[in-house]
């Protein structure tokens, strides 16, 4: 492997930083704005467009640098912890740089919003906030995580990122070798433990007709707390605060709006709170299970109609008049729905900001030409 010196530039979508050498683009992992390194290049090629790296030598270190919070994902180890070793302050500086960067150059349009910390991640220090975590079994039965953009398979010894019991849970047993092993704990503090997609209990296989494969997750917004049941190897937001911030937002966005569609609705954490505040909502979702932990959540609520089914394909079927529509895919909704007479409101949320939530931006027909919009946030919660 070859090692160069490098003086880091901005940060960028992905948890890295973009440098150059003799005039290539060189992504570098683990290293900070402004910072000197010594760097050892892991994807390098005469033909390459760009380079990748890690910095491996700190020379001129950032005063936003702190010890890593996660080791096992620095140099040459794991992905998942791109900013272990980024301050609280200088991560949410981060991530603000990156989304002013991809709205200007990619949206043609400024971002607008502020990146800010969910109650309780200051305190933690960061940590200790994740309710669902997934990882491979090893050889030996070991949970693990494969080495970024790589094959290899390192087993894990801590999980900091997790909260205590989910960090148990994973690493407190042995698992069949190449398993893929899923934790998640509820709001009632129960964890469920799935192997490949099978209950798992007491270090072996739930067999029982009656093993649970559920979890129950409860979201409290203002004096109102939304019970829900999901499954529990099914999608939750993985940050313990994440469903509230979120349901709270998406509340006070679609206002008055009367008739909602929540798109890529998974179990219904929005199509919940829309409905009980008396709204007609149409959620619509692909995902089977997710489809029917919906209709289950909803079953009291006979003002919301569960469609599962490809979001693409509803849309261009037509689902009526809409006031408001809320949507979080992974990749613009490009199909035409039938709303040429009408302007929805969009709220626009997104797993994978920055990547998709510029992109929905410059895409129609969501752009502000095609729809009355009050999608950028004010605020963005941030965790490493």
């Amino acid at each position: 492997m070859t090692d160069i010196e490098l003086t880091i530039g901005a940060p960028a979508h992905g948890g890295h930083c973009v440098a150059r050498h003799e005039g290539r683009v060189v992504f570098v992992r683990h290293a900070l704005p402004g910072e000197r390194v010594l760097a050892r290049l892991t994807e390098a090629g005469d033909d390459a467009k760009l380079w990748r790296a890690d910095a491996i030598e700190i020379r001129e270190a950032s005063p936003d640098r702190v010890a890593s919070a996660w080791p096992e994902a620095g140099p040459g180890g794991i992905g998942g912890g791109e900013l272990a070793h980024v301050s609280l302050s200088g991560q949410r500086a981060w991530k603000q740089a990156v989304l002013d960067e991809s709205f200007e150059r990619f949206a043609k349009r400024p971002f607008g919003g502020t990146v800010a910390a969910v109650a309780g991640d200051d305190a933690a220090h960061g940590l200790r906030y994740r309710t669902r975590v997934t990882a491979t079994a090893n050889a030996e039965g070991k949970a693990g995580m494969h080495h970024h953009r790589g094959d290899g398979l390192v087993p894990l010894s801590e999980m900091p990122l997790a909260t205590e019991d989910v960090e148990r849970a994973l690493l407190g047993q042995r698992f069949p070798a190449g398993a893929r092993v899923a934790v998640a704990q509820g709001s009632d503090g129960t964890v469920r433990v799935t192997v490949n997609g099978k209950p798992w209990r007491s270090g072996k296989a739930d067999t029982r007709p009656n093993a649970p494969r559920t979890l129950r997750e409860s979201v409290t917004v203002g004096e109102r707390t939304y019970e829900y049941k999901v499954d529990a190897d099914g999608f939750w937001q993985v940050h313990r605060g994440a469903p509230a911030v979120l349901v709270a937002e998406v509340l006070e966005r679609v206002g008055e709006a009367e008739r909602v569609a929540d798109l890529y609705a998974g179990a219904g954490l929005f199509t919940l709170p829309l409905a009980a505040a008396g709204r007609d909502v149409v959620s619509v979702e692909a995902h089977a299970g997710a489809s029917r932990a919906a209709r289950r959540n909803l079953h009291d609520y006979p003002s919301a109609s569960i469609v599962h089914g490809d979001v693409r394909r509803t849309l261009r079927d037509g689902i009526g008049h809409l006031d408001a529509i809320v949507l979080d895919p992974r990749a613009p909704v490009q199909a035409r729905p039938r709303w040429t007479r009408w302007q929805p409101a969009v709220h626009r949320g997104s797993c994978t900001w920055p990547a998709t939530l510029w992109r929905w931006r410059a895409t129609p027909p969501y752009s502000p030409s095609a729809a009355t919009t009050s999608s950028t946030p004010r605020r963005m919660t941030s965790s490493p």
